[in-house]
């Protein structure tokens, strides 16, 4: 397993999170925000892309939520490697 890091804005966040899920090969995406996990969505691997999405849509809201009040944070994603 691996960790890759992100830094994106908060008008960033979700359009970024959704398409990490559409690779397929993520099992966690976390959110943090001044050093600080905020939100942590564990994904199915090997789950559809549709169907993790789907399963992810209640986290996914309330992340669009709170990008809409950061500027800046860091996403790290677990990738299962293949």
């Amino acid at each position: 397993m691996s960790t890759e890091k992100f830094t994106v804005s908060g008008d960033q966040l979700l359009s970024k999170v959704k398409q990490l899920i559409h690779e397929g090969n993520i099992r966690k995406v976390r959110v943090i925000h001044q050093g600080k996990t905020l939100i942590e969505i564990p994904l199915s691997v090997g789950a559809p892309a549709a169907a993790a999405v789907i399963l992810a849509a209640p986290l996914l809201a309330a992340l669009g939520a709170f990008a809409a009040l950061v500027t800046e944070c860091t996403l790290e994603v677990e990738k299962v490697d293949k």
